[in-house]
Formats: structure tokens, C-alpha cells, sequence
């Protein structure tokens, strides 16, 4: 029996979720409406989110927001290096009355899980969401058990320099659809998060404006958006030079590829069109593939700066169509 696909869905039908989405998440999130943008257009491609930066800017807030903003089931796990992977998917535990073993879900079985701090536990831990986060299921002794729909992590992590962290395993990395660097802000701009918590977090009061049914039919929408042949051939031109880069001794996969349209297609939706335009390529190029490629001289998630550094000279150096 052939697979089912649901038909497309109109972005005009969508576009005043998209638009309640991102005004409730920067009611809670002030001064950083580019990052915003960067997370949802995650949340609406359906991939995962990277966020990193130093302690306190807001990481698990912003995470915290956007689970806050979807009326939908929200787990916690916060990464220690004690922690261990069936703290994260669950156990099978022997039922004496029924004479078998049960199942025990764990937290990743939810809508939205935050990892947080998810380079503090071991790289063995890290791995245990590489099903998760690849084919949405759980393989525990030998049965396979099908993750909640839809579902997206967000993980935090400190920088790699920082004492106490591992690094995460480029397999791990390559997961993520976006890596997003959080940022201190603005003078005003924290002035007014100082305001905003002389009495209580604005995340106290902040309510769901949308449900899963709805991401779900967001995320369909995104997979209509058009993309022409000459932003395609631009697409692949930027992930292209990254094998050929002498300053990169790793380019970026096709997952990579995958991940740069997909992306595109959501930040379109996001800026209410149906289509994608080279700006959307160029604009995600960085957050999206700069996490997949190694530079020349470092090894494992160090040189990330350097990363970005060469990605955004290689875009210098592409014709971007007209």
C-alpha cells in the first residue's frame, strides 16, 4: 500500500500562527529577534537546534519559550557527566505479576526536549539521541518504539574551551539542522530584561498561542515552498565549496544540502512567502553548515569561529543569482 502524503497546505493559512509564534517567544526573549527567527525556522523545517554561548544569556529561556509557546508535552534533561542513556530513553523493567519486561519510557519520549547543557555528559550519553533525533524512535532491546509527533530538541551547550565540557562527536553535530550563537545584548536591551524581572520571569505568564496539530500542518506548508532551479544550483554551489576549501580538511555533507534547502524553504515561510530567494540561502548558510565542517589544524568541535570564518569568505566568492 503506497505511503500516504498529506496535501500541501497554503502558507496565507498558516502565516498568523507563524506570526503569534514569534511575537509570544519575543515577549520573553528581548533583543534578539534574529536569533528568534533562527530557532523557529528550525522548529518549522522539523530539525533540531544547537544553542551555545557562554553561561546566562539566555540559552534555556529561549528554549523554555518556545516549548512555553506550543501546547504540547515539554521534558527537561539536564546533561552531567553522571548522567547515562537510559536516563534519557528509558528502561525495561521485569514485571513479576505479568511475568515479562515493560518498557519505561524516558524523557525524550515527549514533544519538545531540552538538552541542556548537553556537551557536560559523556560523548556515550550524547550518542543516545542520535536515533532520537535522526529517524523520530527509541531501539531498546530489540524493539523500536516511535517518537510523539512532532518532535524537536533544543539543546544548550557552553563553548568547547570551557572547563568541564566534551566536545560533541561530529555525528552528533551533523544532527542539528541549525547552530545558533545566542550573544550578550544591547545596552537598552538589557536594561529592559532587568525591568521585565523586577518582580517575576516573564516566562511565568507566557501561554501556548499554538498547538502541535498546528506545527504539524507549519511544517507541511514548509515542504511546498518553492525553490527554483538557479537558487538550487546556488544551494549546492556554497555546500560544494566547502570540499574544495583548503582551509577546511572536511566539507559538508549532503545531509548538509538537505539541511540548507530544507531550512531555506522554513525562513521563506517565516518571512510570508512561498517561495525561497538567494537571501534565505545565503542568510542560513553559516548556522546551518558551519557546525559540519572541520577547519584545517583543529580537530573535533574546536575552531568554530575559524568554521564560520571560512564559510562566510567562500560565500563572498559565489555569484549569487538575480
Amino acid at each position: 500500500m503506497p505511503e500516504l502524503v498529506p496535501a500541501p497546505v497554503p502558507s496565507v493559512t498558516v502565516a498568523p500562527l507563524i506570526a503569534a509564534l514569534d511575537a509570544n517567544v519575543r515577549r520573553v526573549v528581548l533583543g534578539k529577534p534574529e536569533v528568534v527567527r533562527l530557532v523557529l525556522t528550525g522548529l518549522l523545517a522539523g530539525g533540531h537546534v544547537l544553542l551555545e554561548d557562554v553561561p546566562g544569556v539566555g540559552k534555556t529561556v529561549l528554549a523554555k519559550a518556545v516549548a512555553r509557546s506550543i501546547a504540547c508535552d515539554f521534558r527537561r534533561v539536564q546533561f552531567t557527566p553522571d548522567l547515562l542513556p537510559s536516563d534519557i530513553l528509558g528502561v525495561s523493567v521485569y514485571d513479576q505479576r505479568a511475568g515479562q519486561f515493560e518498557f519505561k519510557p524516558g524523557p525524550v519520549f515527549t514533544n519538545v526536549l531540552l538538552a541542556d547543557e548537553i556537551n557536560r555528559a559523556t560523548p556515550r550519553t550524547q550518542s543516545a539521541l542520535l536515533e532520537a533525533m535522526n529517524d523520530f524512535s527509541v531501539s531498546v532491546d530489540r524493539t523500536t518504539h516511535p517518537l510523539p509527533s512532532p518532535f524537536l530538541v533544543i539543546a544548550t551547550q557552553n563553548p568547547y574551551e570551557f572547563e568541564g565540557t566534551y566536545p560533541l562527536p561530529e555525528s552528533q553535530l551533523d544532527r542539528f539542522l541549525l547552530r545558533v550563537r545566542v550573544g550578550y545584548p544591547a545596552l537598552d536591551d538589557e536594561r529592559a530584561i532587568l525591568l521585565a524581572q523586577k518582580e517575576r520571569h516573564p516566562l511565568e505568564s507566557l501561554a501556548s498561542v499554538v498547538t502541535g496539530a498546528d506545527v504539524l500542518r507549519i511544517q507541511a506548508a514548509v515542504r511546498a515552498v518553492r525553490m527554483e532551479r538557479s537558487v538550487l544550483d546556488y544551494l549546492l554551489a556554497i555546500v560544494r565549496a566547502t570540499r574544495g576549501s583548503k582551509h577546511l580538511s572536511v566539507g559538508a555533507s549532503p545531509r548538509g544540502s538537505l539541511s540548507l534547502s530544507r531550512a531555506a524553504q522554513a525562513h521563506a515561510l517565516l518571512e510570508g512567502r512561498d517561495f525561497v530567494i538567494p537571501d534565505d540561502v545565503k542568510g542560513l548558510a553559516v548556522p546551518v553548515l558551519a557546525h559540519r565542517v572541520l577547519a584545517a589544524g583543529f580537530s573535533g568541535d574546536g575552531g568554530a569561529d575559524e568554521r564560520e570564518k571560512v564559510i562566510a569568505d567562500l560565500l563572498e566568492g559565489i555569484e549569487v543569482p538575480i
